[in-house]
């Protein structure tokens, strides 16, 4: 998708519709609307003004909010202005601009959407098979009209364009209805069985015609002269180009994009493209599927209604059996019968057996132990209360052990300080234990402005640079590290 930039813009001309006061400005914008239904494109001031006295919610509506209102409109490129100088014979009148407003373009564009989303849940949406015969006549006569004049091929273009776009529509607005979780809730209702068999016809009606149409469309599709669709198309743009219009700027790439990519869309909705399936193909699945949706439904309403009316049965016929008991202990054993024991105890073991015998009784047998524990989260087996044991001797072990390991950890670092200074160009190759704490030491120093820091014993000490910027190599079993050869100085402990 090329994003161009009228695309990026704000649109302001739907500012409108959610601001402060659009209480105020959608009505006058709808009174704008009716009124360029009637062909009545420009309106005064005193005019709006007076329309909308006439509602009892305007009745403390001044003069001076509706000239405000018509001027934040025009600001927003809802309304179109011009100044009315047929009737001015001074100066000073032509001064006071008495302008008259009309709607813009965009803005009766926006004002249709605002009433066809109104509108929503009023128009009910449907299927009509006799859309897909007219596009199936108007694809089927594509050879007679490429001799016709330009007129007559853009009207036969916005026919076939107009009646697959309803097609597009209302299938989708219909497919949706019925895929809603409203309809869901319906279809599970008794009431539904009634309305079943005539949505159930109406849906197969337009499979069957579906099927046919489509069919044909495709193999018209199929056999179109791709010249002829050529020169068909080149007029189609040709005319739209020369159709004069005023302040829009029309560009030949757009129009041609937007003409062969509606035809391109005909082509994969009923003949597809790339190995695809074609949409028509979809459309055919997925509405049987709402049909079995429907029938499997219906069915499950049935049974059940049949299923309550045997349980019916079943019960009347045990309600005489109990009728006909002797005394209440006959009656209790033939609800054991009927219904089982009341409050059953079902185990299970799977012990190992001690014989392979089939003649070995249960009584015969091992018990098998089931320890049972409460069924909630909370649940946990308790501890068992042992005494304190005494474990000073081991944690003073590990102490001494832990000391003297400190104590041969710091000799080791002695050991490569000579003279108060610990030159890393002059290290051996040192273990990597050492070597941490050595980098650890001048990491502290060189993040302190004063380069100065203090060891774990408390022993301070500071880096000294080396003016000549030499490089080292620091030695270890695990590798080398090339750093500066830098120098710490240790300070004598006071």
């Amino acid at each position: 998708m090329r994003i161009q930039e009228t695309i990026r813009k704000p649109m302001t001309e739907a500012k409108y519709l959610n601001v402060d006061n659009t209480d105020r400005y959608r009505p006058i914008i709808r009174l704008f609307y009716l009124k360029y239904e009637k062909l009545k494109y420009w309106l005064y001031q005193e005019e709006v003004y007076e329309e909308l006295k006439e509602d009892a919610y305007f009745r403390e509506y001044t003069p001076e909010q509706c000239q405000q209102d018509l001027a934040a409109l025009t600001l927003w490129g809802n309304l179109v202005t011009i100044q009315d100088t047929r009737k001015v014979s001074t100066i000073e009148e032509f001064k006071n601009k008495k302008f008259r407003y009309q709607l813009s373009e965009a803005t009766v564009e926006i004002e249709r959407m605002v009433i066809r989303v109104e509108n929503l849940f009023i128009e009910s949406s449907s299927l009509e098979p006799t859309l897909l015969e007219r596009i199936r006549i108007n694809l089927g006569g594509i050879s007679e009209i490429v001799g016709k004049d330009q007129e007559r091929i853009y009207a036969w273009w916005n026919d076939l364009n107009n009646d697959f776009i309803r097609l597009n529509q209302n299938y989708q607005d219909y497919m949706r209805e019925l895929n809603s979780v409203k309809a869901e809730e319906m279809m599970k209702t008794t009431e539904f069985l009634v309305f079943k068999d005539r949505l159930t016809e109406y849906l197969r009606s337009f499979v069957k015609s579906l099927q046919s149409n489509a069919a044909s469309i495709e193999q018209c599709l199929k056999n179109l002269d791709k010249k002829i669709l050529e020169q068909l198309l080149v007029q189609i743009i040709q005319y739209e180009l020369s159709i004069p219009r005023i302040d829009v700027e029309v560009r030949e790439d757009l129009i041609t994009d937007k003409v062969i990519g509606r035809w391109q869309s005909l082509e994969e909705w009923f003949f597809g493209t790339d190995g695809k399936e074609s949409e028509a193909a979809k459309v055919f699945d997925t509405t049987n599927e709402i049909i079995r949706k429907i029938t499997r439904y219906a069915a499950r309403i049935s049974e059940m209604s049949n299923s309550g009316a045997n349980r019916r049965e079943e019960y009347h016929k045990v309600a005489v059996m109990f009728s006909k008991c002797k005394d209440i202990y006959e009656a209790h054993r033939l609800a054991a019968s009927v219904f089982g024991i009341e409050k059953p105890l079902h185990l299970k073991g799977l012990p190992g057996r001690q014989t392979e015998s089939i003649n070995s009784g249960v009584f015969e047998e091992e018990p098998y132990v089931v320890t049972v524990t409460p069924r909630v989260r909370t649940y946990k087996e308790k501890a068992k209360r042992r005494g304190i044991i005494d474990r000073s001797k081991e944690k003073e072990e590990l102490r001494i052990a832990t000391i003297q390991r400190l104590e041969e950890e710091r000799r080791l670092l002695k050991s490569y300080i000579q003279n108060n200074r610990l030159e890393f160009a002059e290290l051996p190759e040192i273990e990597p234990h050492v070597r941490d704490v050595f980098l650890t030491w001048l990491s502290k120093a060189l993040e302190n402005k004063s380069l100065r820091g203090k060891t774990e014993d408390g022993q301070v000490y500071h880096v000294e640079r080396s003016d000549s910027e030499e490089i080292c190599i620091l030695k270890s079993p695990d590798g080398n590290l090339q750093m500066p050869a830098y120098t710490i100085v240790f300070e004598e402990m006071s």
